[in-house]
C-alpha cells in the first residue's frame, strides 16, 4: 500500500503537494502465458542499432537469468520447475553453459553423461546433448530463449576454474559448426566466452573460430555476443568484429554505480553503434565485492539498483542472477563462495520476482525511441546527493520524441526534474513502485521550468520511479498494456 504524502512536510520543503489517487493503483499479476511470442519471427538488431527486435519489428525485451549450471546439474524435472518459475516471473532469456564451469567436462550430468567423448570437442556425446535438447525445447514451450554459451572460458583459457583446457582454433570451429547445426532451428542466442579474459592472439582466434563455426552451422540465423570477465565488456576485444551483434558487459558483483555500472553508458557511446546490456551484475545474496566479512551479502535492493542503472544508461535489456541459482547449489554439493540457500528456494527470492516490473514499465511506453538522458535530473546544490554517487545514484531515461521521461530514485530523497523534456500540452506524473509494480497518479502539471518531487516513502533502500507523460499521448497506467 502506498503512503499518502505528509503535505506539511511537502510544503516546508517547497515541494509540490501531491494527491495519491489510490483508485489508479493496480497490483501486478504473474505472467500468464508464454514469456515471449515467437510468432513475430527471429531476433535481429533494430534499425537504430540500439535494441533487439523480432523479424517483423516487434521490440524484444531481454530479461535474463544466469543459470550457468542448468544443463550440467539439473535433471529434467528440476529444469522444468526452474523454467516454469522464470516464465511466471517474466524472464525472456536464460543464460546457460553447455560445457559447464564446475568440472563440466569430467563431472557427469544427473544421468551420468559427460558432454564430450575423451574430452575431445570434435566428439560430442549424444546422450548428454539429448538432455540439453530437452531443456532447450522446454524453454521454447514457455516462450523463453536460451542464451547458450558453447563453453565456459576455462576450456580455452586456464587462468581460473577447473580444466582441462581443450580448445584450439581448429577444433573450436568444428565444435561450433556442429553445435550451430544442432540448434539452428531452436530459439537460442549464442554467447561466446565465459568469464575469462582474452590474453593473447590464440585466445582471440579460438573465439573467432568458434563464432565462424556457429555461423556456418546455423546458417547465420542466431545473434551472437561475448560474455567477458568481471569489470569488462565484449567491446574491449571484439567491438569491430562483424560476428558480434551486440555488446555484453559483466559489470560484476559490486554495489556502486561509479566505475562499474556507468560503463554501460561508455559502451552505448561507442562507434560503430551496437546494442549493449549487462550480462552479469551483482547477484542477489552474493558476497558484496566478494568480501562478505566486510560488506555482507547483497539483498533485493542491491540487484534492483543495477537493473535501472543499466537500463536508464542505455542498455537494451538486463540480466539478473542469484548466487545459489547460477551454481544450482543444494546440500551435498560443494558450495562456491558460501551460497545462503538451496537453488529451489532461491528462485523465489524477492529480487527475482521484481525484475518483471521494469519490463512491464518500459513495454508500456514507446520502446525503440528510448534514450539515456541524465540531464532530466536537476543537479542539486550538493551533487553527491542528487544526482548522487555510489549506491545512491539517480538516473534518467526518456523518449527521444519527448513523449515521456522516467527517473529512478534509489532512495526516498527529494529531487528536481526538468519538465520541459516533455512535449505536448501538459505533463501527467506518476509514482511507480519497483518493488511491486504498482503505479499511483500524482497529478498534471505544466511542461515548463523545474519541479521538485518527494518519493512517497522516505525510507532508506526504498527506491521509487517517477514517470512523466505527455498528456496528449493518453498513455496507459505505467506497467499496464
Amino acid at each position: 500500500m502506498f503512503m499518502h504524502f505528509n503535505k506539511l512536510a511537502v510544503a516546508l520543503l517547497g515541494i509540490i503537494s501531491v494527491s495519491c489517487c489510490m483508485g489508479d493503483t493496480q497490483a501486478i499479476k504473474p505472467w500468464m502465458g508464454p514469456s515471449c511470442d515467437f510468432s513475430h519471427g527471429p531476433l535481429r538488431v533494430s534499425e537504430n542499432r540500439r535494441f533487439l527486435v523480432h523479424q517483423d519489428g516487434t521490440p524484444f525485451f531481454w530479461l535474463g537469468d544466469t543459470a550457468w549450471e542448468l544443463f550440467h546439474r539439473l535433471n529434467r524435472e528440476e529444469a522444468a520447475k526452474y523454467l516454469e518459475t522464470r516464465r511466471r516471473q517474466g524472464f525472456t532469456v536464460i543464460q546457460a553453459v553447455v560445457l559447464a564451469e564446475l568440472d563440466g567436462l569430467n563431472d557427469p550430468n544427473p544421468y551420468g553423461d559427460r558432454p564430450l567423448i575423451d574430452n575431445d570437442p570434435t566428439k560430442p556425446n549424444e546422450a548428454y546433448f539429448k538432455h540439453v535438447d530437452f531443456i532447450v525445447k522446454t524453454a521454447e514451450e514457455k516462450g523463453i530463449y536460451i542464451g547458450m554459451l558453447p563453453t565456459w572460458g576455462d576450456k580455452w583459457n586456464k587462468k581460473w576454474g577447473l580444466g582441462p583446457e581443450v580448445f584450439t582454433p581448429q577444433n573450436a570451429e568444428v565444435y561450433g559448426k556442429w553445435l550451430g547445426n544442432r540448434y539452428k532451428d531452436a530459439h537460442v542466442i549464442w554467447i561466446l566466452g565465459g568469464d575469462r579474459p582474452i590474453e593473447n592472439d590464440t585466445h582471440k582466434e579460438i573465439i573467432r573460430a568458434m563464432a565462424r563455426g556457429l555461423g556456418q552451422g546455423d546458417d547465420g540465423r542466431h545473434l551472437m555476443t561475448f560474455h567477458p570477465p568481471g569489470g569488462n565488456g565484449s567491446s574491449q576485444w571484439f567491438h569491430n568484429d562483424d560476428w558480434l551483434d551486440f555488446n555484453m558487459r559483466q559489470n560484476g558483483h559490486v554495489a556502486e554505480f561509479t566505475g562499474r555500472y556507468d560503463q554501460t553508458r561508455a559502451d552505448y557511446d561507442r562507434t560503430p553503434v551496437k546494442p549493449v546490456l549487462d550480462g552479469e551484475p551483482i547477484y542477489e545474496d552474493h558476497p558484496v565485492s566478494f568480501d562478505a566479512r566486510k560488506l555482507g551479502h547483497s539483498i533485493g535492493a542491491d540487484v534492483r539498483r543495477p537493473l535501472y542503472w543499466d537500463l536508464f544508461s542505455g542498455a537494451f535489456g538486463h540480466t539478473y542472477g542469484h548466487h545459489s541459482v547460477w551454481q544450482m547449489w543444494q546440500p551435498g554439493r560443494n558450495p562456491i563462495n558460501n551460497p545462503l540457500m538451496p537453488w529451489i528456494e532461491a528462485i523465489e527470492q524477492p529480487g527475482a520476482g521484481q525484475m518483471q516490473y521494469v519490463r512491464r514499465l518500459l513495454e508500456s511506453r514507446p520502446f525503440l525511441s528510448r534514450i539515456p538522458d541524465p540531464s532530466v535530473i536537476v543537479t542539486d546544490r550538493v551533487p553527491t546527493a542528487v544526482p548522487g554517487a555510489g549506491r545512491y545514484q539517480f538516473v534518467a531515461t526518456r523518449d527521444s520524441e519527448g513523449s515521456y521521461a522516467i527517473v529512478y530514485a534509489p532512495i526516498g530523497r527529494a529531487f528536481s526534474v526538468r519538465m520541459d523534456v516533455i512535449n505536448g500540452p501538459s505533463v501527467r506524473a506518476w509514482w511507480y513502485n519497483p518493488r511491486n509494480g504498482e503505479a499511483t497518479e500524482i497529478g498534471t502539471f505544466p511542461n515548463s521550468g523545474t519541479r521538485r518531487f518527494l518519493p512517497p516513502d522516505a525510507g532508506e533502500f526504498l527506491d521509487w520511479i517517477l514517470v512523466l507523460d505527455d498528456t496528449g499521448k493518453k498513455f496507459s497506467i505505467p506497467g499496464k498494456p
